[in-house]
């Protein structure tokens, strides 16, 4: 089992990518952290690892707080896999966004992993090995109406990417990000069949993922099998179509 004897930290992992993700690192052997603010949805995320011969336990935190995450990091101890995917979006064009709001993308998309990096980057450091995935986002490179500040607290994170994975490669420690495009969310499910065709259409695949699809790419990057790979951005995105 490619992770087994690693633990692994998700945060925004009761539900969607994070969800995905946490129950495919269990089912490679990792023992999962699932991270969230929902205990119930959590509780259900844990059951249904543990049904499957996995381990896993939920840790609750607001990722708005710092003392919070400072909190998570303390109490999940040795953390082997840190997959950074809670998040927001709120997508308004610049005239209504709020600083309110501002703010919040910045702190949740942004501070909150580096917080995490911060805190828990030395003792992989120290133990030698370790792996750091964040979850971006395709509009972060492809301007995309509406999506302003949630693409830009994405894109800082892509930079500190690059930035993390030349400041820990020769400590062992890897990081990459996955940078989804549209993806299957109770969001996309309450869309009417001509939305949704329209939102598939914006990939040369004209479909939208699945949350495992993506959690593949997560899982790969996570493990030992990627290796030699940092400082990557891979989108999981269906491809782009052409132009006329």
């Amino acid at each position: 089992m490619a992770m087994s004897g690693l633990t692994a930290l998700v945060t925004g992992g009761t539900a969607g990518i994070g969800r995905a993700v946490a129950i495919q690192l269990a089912q490679d052997g990792a023992d999962v952290i699932v991270h969230g603010r929902d205990a119930d949805r959590g509780a259900s995320v844990v059951t249904e690892i543990e049904a499957a011969g996995g381990k896993a336990r939920f840790l609750q935190a607001d990722l708005g707080a710092a003392d919070d995450i400072k909190r998570l990091a303390h109490e999940a101890g040795d953390v082997d896999v840190l997959v950074n995917n809670a998040g927001i979006y709120k997508f308004l064009p610049t005239s209504d966004m709020t600083e309110d709001l501002f703010d919040l993308h910045m702190s949740l998309n942004t501070k909150a992993p580096y917080l995490l990096v911060q805190a828990l980057a030395p003792g992989m450091v120290q133990r030698g090995h370790g792996s750091i995935v964040n979850i971006s986002t395709l509009a972060a490179a492809v301007p995309t109406k509406g999506t302003g500040m949630y693409s830009a607290s994405k894109a800082a994170l892509e930079q500190l990417t690059q930035i993390w994975a030349a400041e820990y490669a020769e400590q062992g420690v890897r990081v990459n990000t996955v940078a989804p495009g549209p993806t299957r969310t109770p969001g996309t499910d309450a869309m009417d069949a001509d939305t949704l065709k329209a939102v598939a259409d914006t990939t040369a695949m004209r479909r939208i993922a699945e949350p495992e699809e993506v959690a593949s790419a997560v899982t790969f990057l996570a493990s030992r099998r990627a290796s030699y790979i940092t400082g990557a951005v891979l989108e999981v995105a269906g491809g782009r179509p052409a132009i006329g």
